[in-house]
């Protein structure tokens, strides 16, 4: 039996609270499976209820379930190993010192402000990311940036000479078999998410400001995908499947450990960590700013995904990033007592 009654009563309380208008969640225990649709899918224009099938924007879930993916490929049939520098690829990046590694843990230290930067064009943005100075936070903290995904994305760009988002297409979505997961969906078949601040509903469009000028070079945010979908994905990184993700199980097995150096956050390859409140063994986690995220834990075979949206209808919610905290900590204190 799946028994994640705290965690789902947590869940569930963000709807009954308004804190998101609806919810999808899914927990996975070995071979059982539970999801639950509660809620609406959207409140204004008008209240509309939500579908079990209804895609989400991913957000930056589309950094691990896509780009990082990609690498993971490549490191796997020998192309990379992730000590490559990024100027290799990106000579207009004159920093010698930042490899791929750097990029995948968010341990580069790239930082800085861009002017204007929601007015500018693609090729403006892009060259605006690669001229960003490496600061003193190289490899002594770990930053979250969606600089080092873009970055990353640049990278597949000058390995394949296709757009990001059509390799994560081509190399990982497309051999899954995963025929709601997309960069372009039908609006229809998404959950809306956000009005913009001149008052234009963004649904099935990316609401990632960079994103949405960046297009097909983005490979920090751009995915959409329902719950389903994220099951089967999920079960291939428990182990479960082998039929989905296009990766040996040693490759996904390798996420669960750290990539980090000492004293700096604990992360994977793309992935955040969390650990077994217990024996303390990792667990991997991320989160996307719409308001999706999925815990895994290999070790015992479970998972929790959460699709919500955070931002519809106003972004400004900060009670769910509380809220979200404590239904982790809570999913990690009734999975440790799971035979």
């Amino acid at each position: 039996m799946i028994e994640f009654f705290k965690t789902q009563h947590l869940i569930e309380s963000m709807v009954s609270e308004r804190i998101v208008p609806g919810v999808n969640y899914a927990f996975i225990k070995k071979k059982q499976v539970f999801t639950s649709t509660v809620g609406f899918a959207s409140l204004m224009p008008k209240v509309e209820q939500l579908s079990p099938f209804a895609l989400y924007d991913l957000a930056s879930l589309t950094k691990v379930l896509g780009t990082t993916n990609v690498f993971l490929k490549l490191k796997e049939e020998g192309k990379l190993n992730f000590t490559e520098p990024l100027h290799e690829f990106i000579p207009e990046f004159k920093d010698d010192r930042i490899r791929l590694s750097h990029l995948l843990t968010h341990t580069s230290g790239i930082r800085g402000w861009i002017p204007n930067r929601d007015e500018l064009a693609a090729p403006d943005l892009l060259k605006a990311i690669v001229g960003l100075p490496v600061t003193d936070e190289f490899e002594t903290k770990m930053r979250y940036a969606d600089t080092n995904f873009i970055l990353l994305g640049l990278v597949l760009e000058k390995i394949y000479g296709l757009p990001v988002q059509d390799i994560i297409m081509q190399e990982i979505i497309l051999p899954a078999k995963l025929k709601e997961t997309m960069f372009r969906p039908q609006a229809c078949d998404c959950v809306p998410t956000a009005f913009t601040e001149q008052g234009r509903l963004l649904q099935g469009i990316v609401h990632d400001p960079k994103a949405r000028v960046l297009g097909k070079d983005c490979g920090s945010a751009g995915l959409f995908s329902n719950l389903e979908d994220l099951i089967k994905m999920t079960q291939a990184y428990l182990g479960l499947r082998h039929d989905v993700l296009p990766l040996k199980q040693d490759t996904l097995a390798n996420l669960f450990q750290v990539e980090t150096p000492k004293n700096v956050h604990p992360r994977s390859w793309g992935w955040d960590l969390r650990f077994d409140p217990v024996d303390l063994h990792p667990l991997i986690y991320h989160t996307g700013f719409t308001g999706t995220f999925i815990l895994i834990d290999r070790l015992n075979q479970t998972a929790m995904i959460v699709l919500t949206n955070r931002i519809h209808p106003s972004g400004h919610n900060h009670v769910f990033l509380a809220m979200r905290e404590k239904i982790v900590d809570i999913f990690l204190k009734e999975n440790v007592y799971k035979d």
